[in-house]
């Protein structure tokens, strides 16, 4: 093959690549987990249908209302309702919340779950799925930002962005988008290729009128033609 011919050949767009791309358009993003799995669990729970805006105002006034954690476990359901209504669905997130709350401590004796960081990582991830109202997103996202294990959780910017990309099947749901890209992404890439693609999602690729000009994935993307057919040709 003429080298002008194999210069002009896209290079793959692998998870590596992609997170290299969008580290260099959007910043590099060190991982730190804060180590808090119940205040994730809860925060994770409000964010369910809401924006992070709203999630964390009935975050706040939850801590507000309930300082500590086993002061929700007998409380009220009426008065959890009313501390988390700024995020919205508060009639069905408050027992959600509470019995969810209650589980952890008849399992753990206590609210401190950190063992599940030594756990094999399956075993963690059952566990938390077993919980009230915790799904696959959820469980993510606690073992993910709290405990620093490689789980990817995917909302639905890193989903579109996925499916675009051509990382998961079109008509693949999110929670079989959770298993096929963890077992696609390396551990050690797994929180930054999670961010930047909900970075990308949000400032780029939105859901119906993305940015393929000034899109640093555009030249491997197979969904650019979709959106802008003169980019496709070039």
């Amino acid at each position: 093959m003429p080298p002008s011919s194999a210069a002009a050949t896209p290079r793959p767009l692998t998870p590596r690549r992609i997170v290299r791309l969008l580290d260099a358009a959007y910043g590099t993003v060190p991982w730190r987990p804060h180590g808090d799995p119940i205040a994730e669990l809860v925060l994770t729970l409000l964010s369910q249908n809401t924006s992070d805006t709203n999630s964390g105002r009935a975050f706040i006034r939850l801590l507000d209302a309930f300082p500590m954690w086993p002061a929700l476990l007998d409380a009220d359901v009426k008065a959890i309702e009313v501390a988390i209504q700024p995020g919205g669905l508060a009639p069905t997130k408050a027992p959600r919340l509470q019995a969810m709350l209650r589980e952890v401590w008849s399992r753990a004796g206590s609210f401190d779950v950190s063992f599940l960081r030594e756990w094999p990582l399956e075993e963690a991830r059952a566990w938390l799925r077993s919980l009230p109202g915790v799904g696959p997103k959820t469980a993510a996202c606690v073992l993910l930002f709290a405990l620093g294990r490689p789980a990817l959780p995917v909302d639905t910017h890193v989903h579109r962005v996925a499916r675009r990309l051509g990382l998961v099947a079109e008509k693949s749901t999110a929670e079989q988008a959770h298993e096929l890209l963890e077992a696609l992404v390396p551990a050690a890439l797994v929180y930054p290729f999670h961010i930047q693609l909900i970075k990308h999602g949000r400032r780029t690729c939105s859901a119906r009128r993305p940015s393929c000009p000034s899109c640093p994935l555009r030249r491997g993307c197979p969904a650019v033609g979709e959106f802008h057919p003169e980019l496709a040709r070039r």
